[in-house]
């Protein structure tokens, strides 16, 4: 052990991590704590009085304040509608007016989390209203961020999503406005047509980061599960997800923060395309019991050099259905599987059940993983 990394600070251990280098143990985080969880087995604690409880170095999901000009704001007038419960769920749905039309979708929300029932985008009239009259910042208060680092200090980092449209790249964001069936369908009936859309989303989100200016986030989430190799192929990824990724990896670069793009289901078969789009980091590693197909060990062997890993442990079998000494051998076993640092252990996604104590385990195996 190297005697100056015994003294590292939280922030020291992420962004070595995150630098793809080896600090001086493990270092873990959980991807967001969900307000279910929170309010359920936590006392309705928020996320930093979370991580203080379990003596981890805070990860805190925080995003700033988006600025718009008033005209435009004039251009997209939202209806709110609630609908009362539609099949045993809180329902709702949004009218959006603008000069050239109306565009509409409905969600519906339960007690763990929400979703689409309507999509916002139908055909390719609506893209062209939504395309025109879509409001985009034009200066970004990152006072919330600001907040939140003085609050960990030296603790840990702030992490978010920055401004999109329903996920952290054009492809997937596209899909959470469309459908993805209806995408992927597109792709074969009007290829054309998805690329003009990946274009004007991608011109859209620069838009968004030069509004930006410095930013003040340690770390941008880009991508999602649309993009993940269960659901598309990865020569469709390579055609519709890396060239806009890698533009907008550069610009958030530029901007001064670094880039974890997400793939919440099979990443194996597109762990070189990840590379290739310039991010930072790779999560969430989701191993074959969660439905994706990442094997850390071979991930490591194939591009531990280049990438830095979050995510991989096992929320269901861990938190939900383990016991402290299991999860010991869980963390453990991901430890080694990434000898050389570049790596952060976090569960696969997000959790909304689980003993607390299994959390407290979990937190204090990651500091037995000394390098």
């Amino acid at each position: 052990i190297q005697i100056w990394s015994i003294f590292m600070t939280g922030i020291e251990r992420f962004l070595t991590a995150l630098a793809n280098e080896k600090p001086d143990r493990l270092p873990c985080q959980v991807h967001s704590w969900m307000e279910y969880y929170l309010r359920t087995y936590l006392n309705g604690m928020d996320q930093f009085q979370a991580y203080d409880k379990f003596g981890m170095d805070p990860v805190v999901y925080v995003s700033p304040n988006y600025i718009y000009a008033e005209k435009d704001m004039a251009n997209w007038q939202i209806e709110h509608r609630e609908l009362g419960i539609v099949d045993g769920n809180d329902t709702w749905i949004d009218i959006i007016h603008t000069p050239d039309g109306d565009l509409t979708h409905s969600r519906s929300r339960n007690e763990y989390t929400r979703w689409t029932i309507n999509f916002i985008i139908k055909d390719e009239k609506d893209f062209d209203i939504w395309n025109k009259y879509v409001p985009l910042p034009i200066k970004v208060d990152w006072s919330p961020v600001i907040e939140a680092k003085k609050k960990i200090g030296d603790r840990g980092i702030v992490r978010a999503s920055y401004f999109d449209f329903g996920q952290g790249s054009p492809w997937q964001s596209f899909e959470t406005m469309f459908g993805m069936e209806k995408l992927i369908m597109m792709t074969f009936d009007n290829p054309d047509w998805v690329e003009h859309v990946m274009r004007a989303i991608l011109k859209k989100k620069l838009t968004a980061i030069e509004a930006g200016g410095k930013f003040e986030l340690d770390l941008i989430e880009t991508g999602g599960g649309a993009g993940s190799s269960t659901v598309i192929s990865p020569d469709m990824h390579k055609k519709y997800c890396l060239p806009y990724d890698k533009i907008q990896h550069r610009a958030l670069h530029n901007a001064g923060t670094k880039v974890v793009y997400h793939l919440c289901g099979g990443l194996m078969p597109l762990l070189e395309t990840v590379v290739e789009n310039e991010a930072d980091a790779l999560e969430t590693m989701t191993p074959c019991d969660m439905g994706g197909d990442c094997d850390m060990a071979k991930a490591t062997q194939r591009v531990g050099d280049k990438l830095c890993f979050i995510g991989g442990f096992d929320q269901n079998k861990g938190f939900e259905n383990g016991n402290p000494e299991s999860i010991r051998e869980m963390v453990y076993e991901l430890f080694k599987a990434c000898p050389d640092g570049g790596y952060i252990c976090s569960p696969s996604d997000h959790f909304f059940f689980g003993n607390p104590e299994n959390i407290q385990a979990f937190a204090d195996a990651a500091k037995e993983c000394v390098y």
